[in-house]
């Protein structure tokens, strides 16, 4: 059964249709993670993908991006460079800092996950007709270009600031 959304009141709004393509997703890619070898947790995978897109980065910072305290982002870090996923480095810019960095073993589980999701959606657009999928990436595009945008560094507009930060993946 396909999840519904509908239980925010917004049932009109574009957001409540985007939302269900959100949540029917998120089914699609638990499928693929339960396909995958190694086996890592919805939060270990939103930390990879941040540390991918922004390689470096430092424990403070993505936590910031995961809305998550320090303690938490700490021993998610310790399971993931226990796992061989990450590694820890001394920041190059200060010395009480720790700048995380993918493994090769990192960066192939992604690669893996990134295979199996791909494979999910493309069974799910080959049941779609072809100026749907048109329609679609289109549309995707349009959303991305102005995610990307609301998320880029440089002076943030009020409702922005609210928002707090994020890092919006280029291949996620």
């Amino acid at each position: 059964m396909a999840p519904r959304s509908g239980r925010n009141g917004a049932e009109g709004h574009p957001s409540a249709a985007v939302s269900a393509a959100v949540e029917l997703l998120e089914v699609l890619r638990a499928r693929g993670q339960d396909a995958a070898g190694a086996a890592v947790s919805p939060s270990q995978l939103r930390a990879l993908l941040v540390v991918e897109t922004a390689e470096g980065i430092n424990l403070r910072t993505l936590g910031a991006v995961l809305g998550s305290r320090p303690p938490s982002v700490t021993r998610l870090c310790d399971r993931m460079a226990a796992m061989g996923l990450v590694e820890r480095m001394p920041s190059r810019t200060s010395r009480r800092e720790v700048e995380l960095r993918l493994t090769p073993q990192g960066r192939a589980l992604l690669e893996e996950q990134r295979s199996i999701r791909l494979l999910e959606m493309a069974a799910v657009l080959d049941r779609m007709e072809p100026a749907a999928v048109e329609a679609l990436v289109v549309g995707l595009r349009g959303f991305r270009d102005a995610a990307d945008a609301r998320f880029a560094p440089g002076p943030a507009t009020a409702a922005d600031a609210r928002e707090g930060p994020s890092v919006v993946g280029k291949d996620n």
